[in-house]
């Protein structure tokens, strides 16, 4: 009875997303053959190498579950590569029945099935067991995720969905037909990006039979989003010495965010709300979390199988988290060969692993490519600049000549307010002191986080994807904070309630302080248009000095009167506590707008990205076309009120599952490397092959019959896809038409 009843709390939340998932229209069939396969066929050998691997105890608890889907997910994605390589993809089960009998037959291995009544003691993780109350807390923030998610793609029509999910569609069918990938929507060109999380989405599809649409704008994503909560919080205990300090570890991560003191001006900290935007984010960022976990826990014997394991996934599912964990390995090197005066092996060993893992990415998943990706200080300011100054974003670039020698100022301005932002989520890091701050468990997290923070302010991006890195640290900055803040709560003489009060009332003055401070810039600056010269960076950076003295203020008045009626000076943890408690209330009216405005119905009238009739066009050419099939479509843009071409087109290549001879270009390392060049947004950036872009249009404008058989013998191009155009009657086969799409067929050859 004791054991069911701390599973309530994980059960309670399952029972509701199942009740999201028939609502928004899954079938009960896709959802217990999902289920199954999920737990079955990915968890439970995940489970039983984790428990093997790591020395763990034969328990099932949610810390073990979670790490135990992550490394399941790891053995599916490796299987797959191979399995798809040779033609059989549902290979893809073979490791999983291999692993689960050797378990089965192996006297030795058997002991991993049984369930430790009591609790015991584990190398990897202390006392076992999630206790119940934490489990309800884990499991409310799971449900509001699900909330969440339910309320912004669940319920919303495919057709409307958010922009990007036809172009992971698209991966996903790129990734189901063939191993290595290219570019589905432009024939032939190389796919440097990270794909691992779509060969997972391709191996469930064909074990499970299960649509990929279903899978990409449903099913999919929501395990990895549960298993990260539950093992953030399970690093912070792990680091905080107690489940208290995890579930605030969580709660930072997903709920606190820097101050925003003025409308249209923020200084991002970085949400984890990607999770279904960005599936390569989300299915990093859980492999990422075990890693982190066993090194905090002192990684030692079998656990390094784990740990290289699941790097080498990493390197195909998000490289973006290795050069921050290799940052975290190198200084806890560092410190650690300074304060014990001897090599640290088992750290230059982690930091190895990393860098080739790094190696390993760069050279064989992306070929070398960057996808825009490169050294340039300062360029998330210059884009916030360009913003709040209504600046195009390819004429910020070029900003600093504009402002001449204020450009320093303006860009190294904004700088510090970002900092001052990071500070008021993660200030708690100030408490953790020397030498708590020396441990190696704390110097991965700070290297880790500071690495992030680096990112941000040295890395650019034609789409701001540097700003990855910084929702990458977040859950281990958060960690950090936290823990800062359990050591200075012990250094406080007395303890106990009235560090709660005095923390307490610092946050309540400083987010009373931030709703007056900017209502007061609001009611200032009115219809005032912030200029790009030294009087405009004030009005951006003023609130932020506004409410910096006022901390000064605060901690001077308070801190002194304190000393006074106790007639003893005040230490260092007060000081600390009262300083990140007031900078923490800054963040909270903006923190509590942000989590409303995730969990409130979104009414308002949604674009069509996939548009009516093309769902069904696509569908109908992906039953009656082979898999290697080119399909040529007059569609690239996307239909947007600004002027250009917005070339994130992706639905023809995501829904037929079919590769395009042109469609969407945006994403495509030829545009990305290129953005630079232009100066303007990447979406205006004209496809890299004009020629080509000009032999696949003449078919569809002016068609003859030289310029059909050009695109099928030179391009290969066996069926057109385009809206209703009567033009194509003589020079192809048309195959289906509805209302609004036409599909032909090219003769061979």
């Amino acid at each position: 009875m004791r054991r069911f009843v701390g599973w309530l709390p994980a059960l309670a939340v399952s029972a509701g997303v199942v009740v999201v998932f028939l609502c928004c229209g899954v079938s009960v069939r896709d959802l217990v053959v999902f289920g199954g396969y999920l737990g079955g066929g990915v968890a439970l050998p995940g489970v039983l190498l984790w428990r093997a691997l790591t020395g763990g105890r034969a328990w099932a608890g949610l810390e073990e579950l979670a790490a135990g889907l992550a490394v399941g997910y790891a053995v599916e994605v490796l299987a797959y590569l191979p399995a798809r390589a040779v033609g059989m993809p549902r290979l893809v089960l073979v490791p999983s029945v291999l692993v689960v009998g050797a378990f089965v037959v192996v006297p030795g291995l058997r002991r991993f099935w049984r369930h430790v009544g009591r609790v015991r003691e584990s190398r990897w993780c202390g006392r076992e067991g999630v206790p119940t109350w934490c489990g309800w807390a884990l499991s409310g923030v799971v449900g509001y995720l699900v909330a969440w998610s339910a309320l912004f793609l669940y319920r919303v029509p495919v057709g409307k969905a958010y922009v990007d999910m036809p172009y992971h569609l698209a991966l996903l069918g790129e990734v189901k037909r063939q191993v290595p990938p290219t570019f589905p929507s432009v024939l032939d060109e190389a796919l440097p990006y990270h794909w691992f999380v779509y060969a997972e989405m391709a191996a469930s599809s064909w074990v499970t039979g299960i649509e990929p649409v279903t899978l990409v704008y449903r099913l999919s994503t929501l395990p990895m989003m549960a298993a990260l909560v539950v093992l953030v919080a399970a690093v912070g205990r792990r680091v905080g010495g107690s489940w208290v300090a995890g579930v605030a570890a969580v709660g930072v991560t997903y709920f606190l965010f820097g101050p925003v003191l003025q409308d249209g001006v923020v200084f991002t900290t970085r949400s984890m709300f990607t999770a279904w935007a960005s599936p390569t984010q989300t299915f990093g960022a859980l492999l990422f979390a075990p890693v982190v976990l066993l090194l905090v826990s002192g990684v030692r014997g079998r656990g390094w199988v784990v740990l290289v394991l699941l790097v080498a996934v990493l390197a195909g599912a998000k490289a973006t988290f290795l050069p921050v964990l290799l940052a975290g390995a190198v200084l806890v090197a560092g410190v650690r060969w300074v304060v014990e005066r001897r090599v640290p092996g088992r750290w230059l060993g982690v930091a190895g692993l990393a860098l080739g893992g790094l190696v390993v990415a760069q050279a064989v998943v992306f070929g070398r490519g960057t996808q825009g990706m490169e050294v340039a200080p300062l360029a998330t300011m210059r884009v916030l600049w360009g913003v709040v100054t209504g600046v195009a974003q390819g004429e910020s670039a070029v900003l600093p000549a504009e402002v001449g020698a204020g450009a320093v100022w303006v860009f190294g301005g904004l700088a510090a307010v970002q900092l001052f932002c990071f500070a008021c989520v993660w200030g708690g890091v100030a408490g953790l002191g020397w030498r708590r701050m020396a441990e190696p468990d704390v110097l991965l997290l700070v290297g880790i986080g500071g690495a992030g923070v680096g990112a941000v302010l040295v890395l650019g991006h034609p789409a701001g994807s540097q700003l990855y890195f910084l929702e990458s640290v977040r859950p281990y900055l958060s960690v950090a904070a936290v823990c800062g803040v359990v050591v200075a709560g012990r250094a406080w003489a007395g303890g106990g309630r009235s560090v709660a009060r005095v923390v307490g009332a610092a946050v309540a003055l400083g987010a009373g302080v931030a709703v007056v401070v900017a209502g007061g810039q609001k009611l200032l600056r009115g219809s005032v248009r912030i200029e790009a010269d030294l009087g405009g960076l004030m009005w951006v950076v003023g609130p932020y000095l506004v409410v910096a003295a006022f901390v000064v203020l605060v901690v001077v008045t308070v801190l002194g009167a304190t000393t006074v009626v106790r007639r003893r000076p005040v230490g260092p943890a007060q000081v600390v506590l009262v300083v990140v408690g007031v900078m923490a209330g800054y963040g909270v009216p903006a923190s509590a707008v942000e989590v409303v405005r995730h969990v409130v119905p979104d009414e308002g009238r949604r674009e069509r990205v996939v548009p009516r009739g093309g769902r069904e066009a696509a569908r109908w050419l992906r039953e009656h076309s082979r898999s290697g099939d080119v399909v040529a479509t007059d569609l690239h843009c996307r239909p947007v009120i600004t002027p250009g071409c917005d070339s994130r087109h992706y639905w023809v290549a995501g829904f037929s599952e079919r590769r395009v001879l042109v469609e969407g270009w945006a994403y495509a390392e030829s545009t990305l490397s290129r953005a630079r060049e232009y100066g303007g947004s990447y979406l205006s950036v004209p496809f890299a092959d004009a020629a080509r872009l000009a032999a696949n249009d003449a078919v569809f404008a002016a068609p003859t019959r030289e310029n059909v058989q050009r695109l099928a013998g030179e391009y290969g191009v066996r069926w057109l896809l385009t809206r209703v155009n009567p033009r194509l009657d003589g020079y192809a086969v048309l195959r289906f038409r509805n209302r609004a799409f036409s599909v032909y067929e090219l003769p061979a050859g």
